[in-house]
């Protein structure tokens, strides 16, 4: 299941590149469908998906959002490092673009699991989440996690999405080693 470090209690979790690539080209599908609403929207009678404007408005957002989801995912799918290193003294995350790196397991207050649509989510609470925003040097992701804490009551969150694990595989071994400390 998962790669353990001899002597260290470490699980180690290796970005899927399979799974990213696959995003790589759902990301692009949506960029190609937002330029379709944007160029030539569909033809309809109904009231949201035959105005012109809403779908224009949602090609805009479409190309833009996915975009700069592709854009990650690439540079995600060319790193070489683990996506998640787990031991006694954190998680070292490297799992998506919000990636921050070291989360203490001394910072952590609390787990929960969030889904959102079927997308489920590993939410760490941090009794410091400020300090870790403040590490985020790109600014777009710093206001992405900025947004996350406001919604969610943290900046940070951890996914299966981009692993080469199961998310209950996951969650029980973050909860494992958070019970630890």
């Amino acid at each position: 299941k998962f790669n353990s470090v001899a002597n260290k209690s470490e699980i180690i979790i290796p970005l899927s590149k399979s799974k990213l690539f696959f995003l790589i080209l759902a990301s692009i599908l949506f960029v190609i469908l937002g330029f379709w609403f944007v160029i030539a929207p569909p033809q309809s009678n109904h009231l949201i998906f035959g105005n012109k404007t809403i779908l224009f408005i949602v090609g805009i957002c479409a190309i833009i959002l996915f975009s700069v989801f592709a854009f990650f995912l690439i540079q995600k799918i060319n790193d070489n490092k683990p996506g998640l290193v787990i031991n006694h003294e954190g998680i070292l995350d490297n799992s998506s673009a919000l990636a921050i790196g070291l989360i203490k397991w001394t910072d952590v207050v609390d787990i929960s699991v969030l889904k959102i649509s079927s997308q489920k989510l590993i939410m760490l609470y941090v009794k410091n989440p400020q300090e870790y925003i403040d590490r985020q040097p790109n600014l777009l992701k710093r206001k992405t996690m900025e947004m996350n804490l406001k919604m969610y009551h943290s900046p940070l969150s951890i996914s299966a999405t981009g692993l080469k694990c199961k998310f209950d595989d996951l969650l029980q071994q973050i909860e494992l080693h958070f019970n630890k400390k």
